[in-house]
């Protein structure tokens, strides 16, 4: 038995018809949100193994705090794409995320401050970004 639920329009929605009806924005949600929830979560359960990989880092507090935001987002998007409910403002979080990671990556790697491994998620991000630049369109016709 698929679970009812109302969206914002007060229309009867069902889980089923949300996953037959998945489009690409919804499905890059979902991809982003795992991989969000993967990176962000990694150096709360294992900050060595974070550390070993990108790293050293002087303050283990704030990376483990930069996961969390991420792992939120990352959740966050997931469960838009889900549910098949990517607004216009899961979009700009998504693209938006990408963007100042990417921006972050490649400025400090320049300045020699990050490891270069960091341009590894600059490329994963600017991926991500120009996915949600290829979908802008539809999702603004949508609204």
């Amino acid at each position: 038995m698929d679970a009812t639920e109302t969206n914002a329009a007060g229309t009867d929605t069902t889980q089923a018809d949300a996953t037959a009806a998945r489009g690409p924005d919804a499905h890059l949600a979902m991809a982003q949100g795992i991989f969000y929830v993967g990176t962000g979560v990694w150096p709360i359960v294992s900050l060595k193994t974070f550390m070993m990989v990108t790293g050293p880092k002087v303050d283990g507090w704030l990376v483990k705090t930069v996961g969390a935001l991420i792992t939120v987002v990352g959740a966050a998007l997931y469960r838009a794409g889900k549910r098949n409910r990517v607004s216009q403002e899961m979009a700009l979080l998504g693209a938006g995320c990408a963007l100042a990671l990417t921006a972050v990556d490649v400025y400090y790697v320049a300045r020699r401050r990050i490891a270069k491994v960091y341009l590894l998620d600059a490329l994963a991000e600017t991926g991500i970004l120009v996915a949600w630049g290829a979908l802008a369109r539809p999702l603004a016709r949508r609204a």
